[in-house]
């Protein structure tokens, strides 16, 4: 990337003896600057770094009318998903399944709205630390 900088020299040129005059000079740089590209609300969840926290991403999403439904996804693969989704369903008394999604893996889905509920769940299940949980909606 080029960037061109222009510096203004100084320089005593007087008009009359009130007004001074700038002179230009411009100069080439090489700079290497990154630039950000968009905000994706989603590339945490996605990401894969070693070392980064593995966060559960708690959603909410409207069907229709008053209708809505809570998706857990981000849990470690070595939970049985069927057990998590069992005693879920048993506690709050509502119906869900888990969904084989081909980018998120597998998500646990629920009838309405559970999110403060699940998330309370899986602290004291241990099944997930509190500061890893992310929980999305209005």
């Amino acid at each position: 990337m080029v960037i061109f900088i222009t510096l203004h020299k100084k320089e005593k040129t007087t008009i009359f003896g009130l007004f001074t005059s700038f002179r230009q000079a411009r100069y080439m740089v090489d700079i290497d600057v990154q630039i950000p590209a968009a905000l994706d609300p989603f590339s945490e969840a996605e990401s894969e770094a070693p070392g980064a926290k593995e966060y559960v991403h708690i959603r909410i999403q409207q069907r229709n009318g008053k209708k809505s439904l809570t998706t857990v996804q981000g849990l470690k693969k070595d939970y049985s998903y069927e057990k998590i989704l069992k005693d879920l369903k048993k506690e709050f008394c509502c119906n869900g399944n888990v969904v084989q999604d081909k980018e998120l893996g597998k998500v646990i889905q629920l009838q309405g709205d559970q999110r403060k509920k699940v998330a309370n769940f899986l602290v004291q299940a241990r099944l997930v630390k509190k500061d890893c949980i992310k929980i999305h909606g209005f």
